[in-house]
């Protein structure tokens, strides 16, 4: 649990503040997110807990997507190594280490200040690879375009149950590790049941990373994710100042139309329920 925002614990921090924490957060994440569409970039919040296969998912990603050609960035957040970081880089991926310290999950403001000396705007598809973790992550807007939640087969069926507002956070579920189901006492239909009922209308993709299997299918949601984002023909240039104001140069007044795809609203009531179970089939 973080000592800064206590994660909604009202005994460390006072309801009232976390509030004021949430509401700091979001103009961050709106800040983050003109970046992101004016520059064309599909950035991602990658999400799950500790060894779900999130690097593992971001390295297969690489290899499957080599003939798209696309440009491919990230940040990967851990509370004490670069471990994460090294393992893109070696995989292809550009990517910078956040470290956390006592902060289980990111802010936007901690990605924002990632951005500043990181070549983000080359990228095509950007993945911030959240800390690993089942609950805080699911609160804080980073200003992605779509919350990605993985999930191993070797977690159990029950987690999205027990979990529910990482997965109501959910655009997509990944199920990972599908080619370990033959040696463990996992249920599949039992876990898309759980995952369907908390998430009525949920995306899910079952892939291995090892093996290759189900990569062709979270390729085409990511191709069809980005085409309302691509880069305009045109797009005049944008500048970033690191000072104490930000000079924004919009791209082209396409990027503007493209907005409403990204944006989440989010509910800083009791239940912090986002409500985004959405099927980006049928979306983009």
């Amino acid at each position: 649990m973080c000592t800064t925002c206590g994660c909604g614990d009202p005994e460390l921090v006072p309801v009232e503040l976390h509030e004021k924490i949430l509401a700091g957060n979001d103009r961050a994440a709106r800040h983050n997110r003109e970046h992101f569409l004016e520059a064309g970039v599909l950035a991602l919040n990658i999400m799950g807990s500790p060894g779900a296969g999130k690097t593992g998912v971001l390295e297969a990603t690489a290899k499957a997507a080599a003939s798209k050609g696309w440009k491919l960035g990230a940040v990967s957040a851990d509370l004490a190594t670069d471990n994460d970081a090294r393992r893109l880089e070696k995989a292809g991926i550009p990517s910078k280490a956040i470290t956390t310290g006592q902060a289980c999950h990111l802010d936007a403001e901690l990605v924002h200040r990632s951005l500043h000396d990181f070549p983000w705007r080359d990228t095509d598809v950007f993945f911030i690879e959240n800390v690993g973790n089942l609950v805080c992550p699911a609160i804080y807007d980073l200003g992605q375009a779509a919350n990605v939640v993985v999930l191993s087969v070797t977690e159990g069926e029950d987690k999205p149950l027990k979990y529910p507002v990482m997965f109501k956070a959910a655009d997509l579920v990944l199920v990972s590790k599908v080619d370990l189901v033959p040696h463990l006492d996992v249920d599949l239909p039992k876990l898309r049941d759980a995952i369907a009922h908390v998430m009525p209308t949920a995306k899910v993709i079952e892939l291995s990373a090892r093996t290759g299997e189900g990569m062709d299918r979270w390729i085409a949601w990511l191709e069809e994710l980005r085409r309302p984002i691509l880069r305009p023909a045109h797009a005049r240039s944008h500048t970033h100042e690191h000072g104490h104001g930000h000079d924004h140069t919009h791209a082209d007044d396409h990027a503007a139309e493209h907005t409403h795809a990204a944006e989440h609203t989010h509910d800083h009531g009791h239940g912090h329920d986002h409500g985004h179970g959405h099927d980006h089939g049928h979306r983009h």
